[in-house]
Parts: structure tokens; C-alpha cells; sequence
């Protein structure tokens, strides 16, 4: 098997990049791959992907944010708090050895609207990473990945909006969107 330890990077405005993510956790837990998706900014168990986790073997889902949406232009102390503590979870679960993959789910934006420190999450992923014994795959999902989280990924899909059926009224789907 190839070696892992590579950072992706899925962004832009368009639709599809926790699925992608979800796509490529799927893929990985068929090849016997442990992953582990932690949620920045999210925190509900409607999500199809969350029921779906307790039945996929190798998969591990964990959710650090409030069920509510956060305000990126200025986000509440209890938002930034639940990021930093996702942050401190992440870094733990980067470091156990356990996973073969870790996805950051909307980090991105959580860095973006500062909810999380983007020089203190390069750091860890280049410095820090390198004294692990075992070196997961790094996945980072969401809309405005930082300049500085794109120079260091070994692969960025910037995923554009053509058009998007929200436009036409239609609502997010159980099962589609969520």
C-alpha cells in the first residue's frame, strides 16, 4: 500500500466537499483503513452521516460544535471555545496512531472566520506531524481554505458552483444534503 500522510484540501463554494470526504472515508473503510471525521461547526444527529457511522466498521464520527448556525462575521465565545477544543481533540486523534486518515470537516471555515488559529493548525501539520510514529492521511473540508492551508496540501479540488437547486426554492433534502 502506498504510504500515507498527505494533506487534502477540498474547497470552494460549490457543493460536495464533506460528501467528497465522506466518499473517500467510505473507499478507505472497504480497504480496512481506520478513519476518523471530526465535525468543526456542526453538531447534530440527524446528519445521515452520523447515523450511518455506528455501522461502518473502521469509521469513527465525532462532532465539536453546537447545533446552531454560527455567525462568520462574528462568531460567539461559545463557537470559538468548541473550535479550540475540536482543535485540541484533532490534534489528539492526529497523534494516537490509531487512524489512517483524519477529515477536518469545515475547518476551513472555521479558520477562516477565526474561530481557529490558521498558523497554529499549518504548524502542527508540518512541524509537529513529522515526530509522529504514524503519519495519517489529513483531510480539510469547507468553503475559504486559507492561502496558507493550500500551500502546504499536496492536493486542492476547488469546487465550483454552476448552479445549485437552493436557487429554485428547493430546500436541503434528507439524504442529499444532509
Amino acid at each position: 500500500m502506498t504510504d500515507l500522510g498527505l494533506i487534502q484540501v477540498y474547497t470552494g463554494n460549490g457543493k460536495g466537499k464533506t460528501t467528497a470526504s465522506l466518499g473517500l472515508a467510505f473507499r478507505a473503510c472497504g480497504h480496512g483503513l481506520q478513519v476518523c471525521m471530526i465535525q468543526f461547526m456542526k453538531d447534530n444527529t440527524e446528519y445521515g452521516e452520523f447515523k450511518s457511522s455506528a455501522n461502518l466498521p473502521g469509521f469513527t464520527l465525532l462532532q465539536v460544535g453546537r447545533n446552531d448556525f454560527v455567525n462568520l462575521e462574528s462568531p460567539e465565545d461559545i463557537d470559538i471555545k468548541l473550535a479550540q477544543d475540536g482543535w485540541n481533540k484533532a490534534k489528539s486523534v492526529i497523534a494516537s496512531g490509531k487512524y489512517d486518515i483524519v477529515i477536518l470537516d469545515e475547518i476551513n471555515v472555521a479558520m477562516a472566520c477565526k474561530l481557529l488559529d490558521v498558523n497554529a493548525v499549518v504548524s502542527f501539520l508540518t512541524e509537529n506531524c513529522k515526530c509522529l510514529m504514524k503519519i495519517p492521511e489529513i483531510i480539510l473540508t469547507g468553503r475559504y481554505a486559507p492561502l496558507e492551508i493550500i500551500s502546504i496540501a499536496h492536493l486542492v479540488t476547488d469546487m465550483q458552483e454552476i448552479r445549485h437547486n437552493y436557487s429554485e426554492g428547493i430546500e436541503s433534502r434528507q439524504g442529499i444534503e444532509f
